[in-house]
């Protein structure tokens, strides 16, 4: 029996050597600890997910609804319901002081409203959509000492959709008094701008103007400066372009 083994203790107990054995605590009980850490962890993890879970679907959900709804509307309605939230509340005097001028100015109001009912009569195309070049009627009028260029350019516009009206020499006002490649014309009226933006998108360089008529017929006067029609390719995607522009107009003028 070795020195180092204590008086009375033998078998598995019984020292051999010089040295004391290393005592080791049990690989099971650090296997316990980890596993009641990792449960522990868990449980955490999943509270935290709950907890956010329960947040999105009461209040975090209606302030995204709330700033969706916001977002899609037009940058100027939003700039038109802050200045009504910084408007003065409203007493009974000013109420009955609107009224009064209601009432002195109702009259005049309702005739404008007539007048403008009737100046937008004939109207072919909705807001915010321009017309159809099916739906537009050109007369192609020569304003040039060469002969031929209104036949030919009114074949060329009808191939392209257009409807042809009258053919022939431009009127004497205007005959050979248009420097550029060509000059549209029409009555004054949002529904005539639109015709005649549709019918720029075929002769670059073309000037527009505007004169008291009757009808929805527009002119196209070719002058000095013409040589031919925009490429139709390139008519197409210019017309495309103008489309988008309008559609573009027409949402951020919408009302809130």
């Amino acid at each position: 029996m070795s020195m180092l083994t204590p008086p009375g203790m033998g078998g598995k107990y019984r020292i051999k050597g010089d040295r004391y054995p290393r005592m080791r605590r049990s690989r099971g009980r650090g296997k316990v600890i980890t596993a009641y850490t990792a449960a522990v962890l868990a449980i955490a993890v999943i509270g935290w997910g709950t907890l956010q879970l329960i947040d999105v679907f009461s209040g975090g959900s209606g302030g995204n609804t709330a700033g969706t709804a916001s977002g899609s509307r037009p940058t100027h309605c939003a700039t038109t319901s802050a200045a009504r939230d910084d408007r003065p509340e409203k007493t009974p005097g000013d109420e009955k002081g609107g009224a009064e001028g209601k009432d002195s100015t109702g009259d005049k109001g309702s005739k404008e409203d007539k007048g403008d009912k009737s100046g937008g009569k004939g109207s072919s195309a909705a807001p915010g959509k321009l017309p159809e070049p099916g739906s537009i009627t050109v007369n192609v009028l020569n304003a040039t000492s060469r002969s031929g260029l209104a036949k030919d350019t009114s074949e060329e516009l009808k191939k392209r959709g257009f409807k042809i009206g009258k053919v022939g020499n431009a009127p004497a006002e205007l005959d050979k008094k248009v420097k550029k490649a060509g000059v549209l014309l029409g009555a004054p009226g949002g529904d005539t701008a639109a015709r005649l933006k549709v019918l720029g998108t075929q002769l670059r360089g073309a000037e527009t103007r505007y004169e008291k008529r009757d009808g929805e017929e527009i002119d196209l006067v070719i002058g000095k400066g013409f040589t031919k029609l925009t490429k139709e390719s390139s008519a197409n995607a210019a017309l495309h372009q103008l489309t988008a522009e309008e559609k573009r107009k027409t949402r951020s003028e919408a009302p809130c």
